[in-house]
Parts: structure tokens; sequence; C-alpha cells
């Protein structure tokens, strides 16, 4: 067994023995009794004594019943895992002129991207590939030559598109230009999910 297995198989045997103790102080602090416990959550008193000494494994069939009982979620009970540094070090990458900065952190269907086009990556050279590709102008103007069109797009309007079609985007040569990119090498599209709108009434006579 590898060390990192081994870390993470003491890591879990701590934390089940710590379960017990942690259960018999809730419950007095709460000034709850076995029985009382034993009569809303069904579990025989013996086996709520066994469980809070360390005598009896803890179980999700256990502990779900328990965690209802005291109106505490699941992970209070087994206790929760220490809250590391919350900051993301995201790291740039050049891609043929333009800074692309990663923000899917998992392997998936779908990858996403903040990418910064500079002013000079403004002469159309137009491509092809397969996938499928979202993006939105966050700042700046942002060219989209799609097969026959010609588009220019400004800050808080998007585009999609297969990628299979003649394409290419890049500045006007205004200003450099920031996206939020979206692309599914295998032609995968966003959904996005909205709420309905509320048919509205029509008028009574």
């Amino acid at each position: 067994m590898c060390n990192g297995a081994m870390e993470i198989s003491d890591a879990i045997t701590r934390a089940l023995t710590e379960v017990g103790p942690r259960l018999k102080r809730l419950r007095i602090q709460r000034g709850v009794t076995l029985s009382t416990l034993s009569e809303a959550t069904g579990i025989s008193k013996s086996t709520l004594s066994r469980l809070e000494s360390g005598q009896r494994r803890p179980s999700l069939e256990l502990l779900l019943p328990i965690s209802q009982a005291h109106q505490v979620p699941l992970d209070e009970l087994v206790g929760a895992p220490e809250v590391g540094d919350p900051r993301i070090r995201l790291t740039s990458k050049h891609v043929a002129g333009k800074t692309v900065i990663p923000l899917t952190r998992q392997p998936g269907p779908l990858q996403t991207f903040k990418v910064i086009i500079p002013p000079a990556l403004s002469t159309p050279e137009l491509c092809t590939h397969e996938g499928y590709e979202w993006f939105f102008v966050l700042a700046g103007k942002a060219r989209l030559i799609l097969a026959d069109h010609d588009i220019v797009l400004g800050p808080g309007e998007a585009a999609e598109f297969d990628t299979r079609l003649p394409h290419w985007f890049g500045s006007t040569g205004e200003g450099p230009v920031e996206l939020l990119s979206l692309f599914g090498r295998q032609g995968e599209r966003m959904h996005v999910r909205a709420k309905p709108t509320p048919a509205a009434k029509e008028p009574t006579a």
C-alpha cells in the first residue's frame, strides 16, 4: 500500500473513532436522554450507547436518523473537513498570441477559458476543427468571422457557432478584448435554463 493510501486510511479511522464522543457530547449539550433519542430515531438504546462509546461502528443508516433528530447536518456528526485556502491560483497560457486562462478545474466535455486578445491580433486567419464554441465579450470589441458573416461584438454580447465552419475571432484593432469562452471538443453545446416568464393575464371586459 502506498503512503498516500495509508494516510487516507488513517484519516478515515481517526474520523470514525471521533464520531461516538461527538454524538454523546451533542446529545448531552441538548439535554436529550438515550430513551428520548431512541424514540425519535427508532434505534435501540443499547445500539445508541454502543455507538457513543465506540463499540459500534457508525454507519449511514444510524447517523442519518440521528442527524435528523438533532436537526444538524450529517457532516457535523462525522466532523467537517478543515477549510483550505479558498484562493484559486490560475495559470495562464499563451496560445497563438492570445493569453488563455483555463477556468475549468476538472476534465469534462465542456471546458471554460478566459481569453485576452491583444489589439495586434486583428488579421483574420480562418480555420476549421471539430467542436462547438460559445463566447461572451467581457471588455473591448471582438470581431468574429464565421463563414460569410463578419460581426463586431461589444461587452455583454455573445456568440455561439459550430467550429467545423470556417471561422476566426480576434480584436478589431482598436484595443484588447477579454472573452469568456466555453468550448466543447466533441460538439457539446452549453444549455441555459431559465424560469419561464409568467403569461400575461388577458384584460377583463
